[in-house]
């Protein structure tokens, strides 16, 4: 896996969309794979609950029959943090501040995620 070019996208969706002030991307079991949030954020932490609630929201939409599941979005007073389902086997954490338009953030989203799959699906040569 490519490490400088996740690092990348996130930074790119980043300076792409007003209003992000943090990104990660976890596996799905919730082990960090990449950040890049603020020192305050713990990592493993966001990691860790990021998975646990998109676990939820896959197993509600797959309950509801409402198909696979992309996205879900967690607003609080100060802003508000989307997790985005990369593929079967990893998912984004966006955080945003009260600025943050989230419509922007999905349409903005799709392309990095995209790219993000693919990166993580890439094989490191053996020996490397």
């Amino acid at each position: 896996m490519d490490h400088n070019a996740l690092a990348l996208e996130m930074r790119g969706l980043r300076e792409q969309v007003t209003g992000i002030t943090d990104t990660a991307v976890a596996a799905a079991d919730g082990l960090l794979i990449a950040a890049d949030t603020a020192d305050a954020i713990d990592k493993e932490g966001l990691a860790a609950v990021a998975a646990a609630g998109l676990g939820l929201a896959r197993r509600t939409a797959d309950l509801t029959s409402r198909g696979t599941l992309r996205r879900t979005v967690t607003y609080g007073s100060r802003g508000c943090a989307a997790f985005y389902a990369v593929g079967d086997t990893a998912l984004m954490v966006v955080l945003g501040d009260e600025g943050l338009d989230v419509d922007r953030l999905h349409a903005a989203t799709q392309p990095a995620l995209d790219r993000i799959e693919a990166i993580l699906a890439e094989k490191t040569p053996e020996g490397v």
